[in-house]
């Protein structure tokens, strides 16, 4: 009888723990369904009103609010991490990050390597110099030295106007240093993306500069880059930047009709 006793106890107890486990299972099941997926972002935060660092050192901009309401929409997380303006490349190639979000502009070079989405922002590119420079346009920066952010479009531009290993161009990790070779006289001119250099303006009201439009730039287009053949990414993306166009969020953030 005893013995019986035992077993009975031994039975009763078991059954108590498979039903607790079931009971735990079933918390963590519901919580592991209300997850969403996460998605690490590269970018390169000295780009603004793009991407920056605000004061408390938290990742702002066009880039950051633009792709939180593709998030939104699309009902997933993004972990954005300032790893520097090449890295962001590398590390998409790589597969270390999933999204690339600096302002990247959609190019055919770039598209052999890498997928883009559809355009989100409208850009173009402007010469800066100093506010008592002769120059007037881009053709006069022939056999002049000029600053650009390395493997920005800027710096495709400096290229293309001087060749390929021009002595003259000097390629910088961001746009500011490269506006800041101009002022400090290393340079005769600086070139990049309008946004970027009138909010350099904007929060440097007295740096004597002077933009320079040109003609021969042609408009760029921004896109969020993801490695090439990750099409469920990038359709994910897509979807989300069709809604928030079609929504009015897009307009609401860039400020443009785009």
């Amino acid at each position: 009888m005893k013995r019986n006793l035992m077993v009975l106890l031994t039975i009763m107890a078991a059954f108590t723990l498979v039903l607790a486990g079931c009971g735990s299972k079933d918390n963590t099941s519901s919580g592991d369904g209300d997850s969403k997926k996460v998605y690490k972002v590269g970018t390169e935060a000295t780009f603004a009103p793009i991407v920056s660092l605000d004061d408390k050192g938290k990742i702002v901009g066009i880039d950051v609010d633009v792709l939180q309401a593709i998030a939104d929409e699309m009902d997933f997380e993004v972990k954005w991490e300032s790893i520097g303006w090449e890295p962001v490349f590398q590390t998409i190639k790589n597969g270390e990050t999933d999204i690339g979000g600096a302002g990247i502009t959609i190019t055919d070079e770039r598209k052999e390597t890498f997928d883009f989405t559809e355009p989100y922002y409208e850009s173009q590119l402007l010469i800066v110099v100093k506010e008592d420079s002769k120059i007037q346009s881009l053709d006069e920066l022939k056999d002049k030295k000029i600053s650009v952010q390395i493997n920005a479009t800027g710096h495709m531009a400096a290229k293309k106007l001087q060749g390929e290993s021009s002595p003259n161009i000097f390629a910088f990790e961001n746009q500011p240093i490269a506006i800041q070779e101009m002022l400090n006289g290393n340079v005769e001119a600086a070139i990049g993306d309008n946004s970027v250099v009138y909010e350099y303006i904007k929060a440097h009201p007295n740096d004597k500069i002077k933009v320079i439009k040109d003609d021969s730039f042609e408009k760029e287009y921004y896109g969020f880059m993801v490695q090439k053949g990750n099409k469920e990414l990038l359709d994910k993306l897509n979807e989300g930047l069709k809604k928030i166009k079609e929504n009015g969020k897009l307009k609401e953030i860039t400020g443009s009709d785009f």
